[in-house]
């Protein structure tokens, strides 16, 4: 598509969009909240602002949108593969915070910095979709290096949006206004070699000298007043902007500046600091009222951070001076109310779908074809999880299913077996993967192995075609199975466990995994060869509708043969697959299963 016209479709959206009203869009999401104690961010910033510009009329609900969380291959076009794969330890948790929490809290906060960064994502799209200043009621985790994070900031929102607008051909000028008391190093650091992307940062202290290719980084030290303040960015900025011809601009517009902030050691005024807000934006704006602006909250510590970025917003959408004084917590119950009722509904939908079952299309490969309770098998956290589905190609898979967000949810705290689920979409509607596994030492004396207590994966959008419907299926399978079981070859490997044990639910699923698996038991084998040689000549579905018929019967005595579920064995050390041998049939004698012999039953 020429330049010219996506510059064409670009106006047309933003003719359509001014038609529309307001030039100012919000992106916010319930889960923007996380009370972390040590942390001074106050958990209900996002939701106080929108509670008070909801109850004062100054938005409807269609102005806010609510995004999703960055996916890690967006994340990973910034953050180093190392960086990602030390989230999960005590170290890095240190590092970020300053202190160390539960695994569970500190899974919580990589979640919300994930939101976050995907709401500026979505700002940024919305603003260059539309021309208009798109607000994220979040974000602004400027400190976060590609190598490592700090400052409470773990993924830079910041720049994980313009690395995937990057990714995505947009070429354009970028311009990062940050404004937050800290210093933008992580930010800068991300873009020191990219002379397209301009990073501003005016703050109290350099936090490193990064050297970078299009940057200003001003240090004016402490207590520093409006006057000051407001002289370095008015000669400053314009500058950047004259020289730089940003197409669009991304404002940290941190509230630490303000005097009394916890975190800072100015003492700039509400006013200066509404002051600075109209300056950047009005400036931005000066020659093109349609420049694409996002918005980020950054800094802001304290019971009234949230005043000052409601004013600055009330402003955006109104064009009028406002400063919040009523007391707003009042709102913020009723408002909270709200949410929780839509989340409780959803809840009640999800838990009225119906349960799955693995089917015949995922056994399309010949084999199964103590820490903290927040990590699976004592060892992995969601992030660890998810980190493994991205680099095995399982999420990209998914995605080209045509489920755009794949959403992980993990239950560590179930003494039968820790559950990963992974739903095709935000909502948690459609389930399409749900694995249940603990560790074993029973099954095979001296070893200890990974075993699969449930195994489901089904595709809840596709439809049956030639292959029957098979017992207990409700949907087509999902066509993944030999991704899921590299995923827990590299799981038992990373752990050191010796095999898996898997413990088939139907005739169907014993031998397909017979090429990869053999029985536990060498009589549970023996049986399997009698069954074998009973419905041979059927295919899988037909034989495995045969069984659960009764009409697999035993000669000598005339009874029926149930299926048992035998478990089943994938050696993966070297001690289990010595002693274990070989698996398949032929190591097992010809004689062994003559004892038994076994008969089809014609069909009624």
């Amino acid at each position: 598509m020429s330049k010219l016209l996506v510059a064409g479709l670009r106006a047309l959206r933003r003719l359509r969009y001014s038609l529309s009203g307001s030039q100012t869009r919000l992106v916010y999401h319930p889960d923007y909240e996380l009370p972390v104690a040590g942390v001074p961010l106050d958990p209900l910033r996002g939701q106080r602002i929108l509670a008070y510009l909801l109850d004062q009329g100054v938005i409807g609900q269609q102005d806010a949108r609510t995004p999703i969380p960055a996916s890690l291959k967006n994340i990973a076009k910034v953050h180093t593969a190392d960086y990602l794969d030390q989230l999960d330890r005590p170290e890095t948790m240190e590092a970020v915070l300053g202190f160390r929490t539960e695994d569970e809290t500190w899974q919580q906060f990589i979640d919300l910095q994930r939101l976050a960064a995907g709401g500026t994502v979505h700002a940024t799209r919305l603003a260059l979709r539309t021309g208009c200043v798109a607000v994220n009621l979040g974000g602004g985790f400027h400190h976060a290096r590609p190598d490592r994070g700090m400052g409470f900031c773990i993924i830079n929102d910041i720049a994980v949006a313009v690395a995937r607008l990057r990714s995505r051909g947009y070429s354009e000028s970028i311009l990062i206004v940050d404004l937050d008391i800290h210093d933008g190093n992580g930010t800068r650091t991300a873009f020191a070699n990219d002379p397209t992307v301009y990073t501003f940062s005016i703050h109290n202290e350099t936090w490193d000298h990064q050297e970078a290719v299009a940057d200003s980084c001003i240090e004016l030290g402490e207590g520093v007043g409006d006057a000051e303040y407001l002289r370095v960015l008015e000669s400053e900025l314009p500058r950047v902007i004259a020289d730089h011809e940003p197409a669009l601009v991304v404002y940290v517009a941190g509230v630490d500046p303000v005097a009394g902030d916890k975190m800072g050691n100015w003492r700039v005024s509400r006013e200066g600091l509404l002051r600075r807000d109209q300056f950047v934006i009005e400036h931005a704006r000066r020659g093109n009222e349609d420049m694409p602006i996002a918005v980020v909250l950054g800094g802001g510590y304290g019971k009234d951070a949230w005043r000052y970025t409601a004013g600055f917003v009330h402003w955006l959408f109104t064009g009028n001076e406002h400063v919040p004084t009523e007391d707003v917590e009042a709102i913020v119950r009723r408002f909270r109310r709200i949410e929780h009722d839509a989340k409780r509904k959803e809840a009640k939908a999800r838990a009225s779908a119906p349960d799955w079952e693995l089917d015949e299309s995922d056994l399309m490969m010949p084999g199964i074809g103590v820490q903290s309770d927040a990590r699976v098998l004592g060892v992995f956290t969601k992030h660890r999880i998810e980190l493994l589905l991205e680099r095995l190609g399982i999420l990209n898979q998914i995605r080209a299913k045509g489920f755009v967000s794949p959403t992980i949810v993990l239950d560590a705290h179930s003494t039968l077996g820790h559950t990963i689920r992974l739903f095709g979409d935000t909502q948690q509607a459609e389930l399409l993967v749900e694995l249940r596994v603990r560790r074993d030492r029973a099954s095979v004396p001296g070893m200890e192995a990974l075993y699969v207590e449930w195994l489901l994966l089904q595709n809840p959008r596709a439809e049956f075609g030639d292959r029957p419907r098979l017992p207990g299926q409700e949907f087509p399978g999902l066509g993944l199975l030999r991704e899921i079981v590299a995923l827990l070859v590299v799981v038992c490997e990373q752990i050191g466990l010796d095999g898996i044990v898997f413990v088939p639910a139907h005739y169907y699923m014993a031998a397909l995994g017979r090429r990869h698996l053999r029985f536990v038991r060498n009589d549970d084998a023996i049986v399997f060869e009698a069954i074998r040689r009973a419905v041979a000549g059927l295919d899988l579905g037909t034989a495995t509708n045969a069984m659960e018929a009764g009409r697999v019967i035993d000669r000598r005595t005339g009874d029926a043969i149930s299926w048992h579920t035998p478990p089943m064995i994938m050696p993966i050390s070297e001690r289990l697959s010595g002693q274990l041998g070989s698996a398949g049939a032929e190591a097992l004698p010809v004689e062994a299963g003559v004892a038994l012999d076994y008969e089809l039953m014609p069909q009624p």
